[in-house]
């Protein structure tokens, strides 16, 4: 099939959004899909990614990666079906995943694509068995690095990172205790993750409930949030503690960052935080994939997606997973897959 026989859709960044992301800070462009050039692949988006971090791709200030243009393509990572193909490891009709924008169609270096092997369902290349995966394995493993017996609290439990960082905890023997949005993410967290425990960030008294979970205080703390949530965890961390600093929601759409806690306590406590982003251990995703993929098959590592319809509803998914409106991994399904 040739790539010039094609149009694509592409969603670009129309203006700067002020806080929340909105609708009308994106615009959809239409224009002819260009044949491959040598080594590259086109493809056809089935599956595009929603996740926290494309808030701050979107600040003109530079993050940790590049900030998007004005009229550039919203950046993602997406599993496709290719349609055409300059390189010869990849055959129209594969199922492929990188990371290639808010577009119906990519043209794509074929050294930035991965095969998804047959047997694997194709969006848990985005989720479980994909960088919220990995993710999770890393912060898990390396930083907080449960002990049987520890006390391990984990913010966003229900979400695509979270979830997962619960159930590695739990298999090294740790007591796990989640904090969620509401009554009905904490009873999966509990019910269907395993967690022993789940408290609602929305508590009136927050604190209080964490006292009552974690009696004995926290040895491990996985912080997808930040905000009141940090706080009234940090109170509670125990001497020798680990934290994991994954990601700061409550803050992501906010102007200025507000100030943070005073952190003394570290000191006479001896606590580790450590920031990361899994990006810089690339290692760790395909390690993570050959761990975990026969969990996902056996059903003992569970995961949960929230999947929306239709490449136009990217931007208010965008601005729904920010505040807290997803329950777990959170896909835009483009197109389905032929056959």
């Amino acid at each position: 099939m040739s790539g010039t026989n094609q149009l694509r859709q592409s969603v670009v960044l129309k203006r700067r959004p002020k806080g929340e992301p909105r609708v009308e800070d994106f615009e959809t462009v239409t224009e002819r899909l260009p044949e491959p050039g040598a080594g590259e692949v086109v493809t056809r988006t089935l599956w595009l990614s929603i996740d926290p971090y494309m808030r701050g791709r979107l600040r003109e200030e530079q993050t940790y990666a590049a900030a998007i243009q004005i009229g550039e393509v919203m950046t993602g990572e997406s599993v496709g079906e290719v349609i055409a193909s300059a390189d010869p490891r990849f055959a129209v009709g594969d199922i492929v995943v990188g990371s290639r924008g808010w577009q119906t169609h990519s043209v794509t270096p074929g050294d930035r694509l991965v095969k998804i092997p047959h047997g694997v369902h194709p969006s848990t290349y985005l989720g479980v068995l994909g960088m919220p995966g990995a993710t999770a394995y890393a912060g898990v493993t390396e930083i907080i690095k449960p002990k049987k017996g520890e006390t391990i609290v984990v913010s966003a439990a229900s979400g695509a990172v979270g979830s997962v960082a619960g159930q590695i905890a739990k298999r090294a023997g740790a007591r796990v205790v989640g904090i969620a949005g509401g009554a009905e993410k904490c009873l999966w967290v509990q019910d269907n993750l395993g967690f022993d425990d789940c408290i609602d960030h929305r508590s009136i008294d927050l604190a209080r409930e964490l006292r009552t979970a974690c009696p004995n205080g926290i040895d491990g703390y996985f912080e997808n949030v930040g905000g009141a949530v940090q706080q009234a965890v940090f109170d509670q961390l125990n001497r020798h503690a680990r934290v994991a600093m994954c990601g700061m929601v409550s803050q992501y759409n906010e102007a200025e960052f507000p100030p943070g806690p005073n952190l003394g306590f570290v000191v006479g406590k001896a606590v580790l935080i450590q920031g990361f982003i899994v990006s810089d251990r690339p290692e760790r995703l395909p390690e993570w994939r050959k761990l975990a993929t026969p969990w996902v098959a056996d059903g003992s590592l569970v995961y949960r997606e929230d999947i929306h319809d239709g490449l136009e509803r990217a931007p208010e998914a965008l601005a729904g997973i920010l505040g807290g409106r997803n329950f777990g991994k959170l896909l835009i399904q483009v197109a389905y897959q032929k056959g």
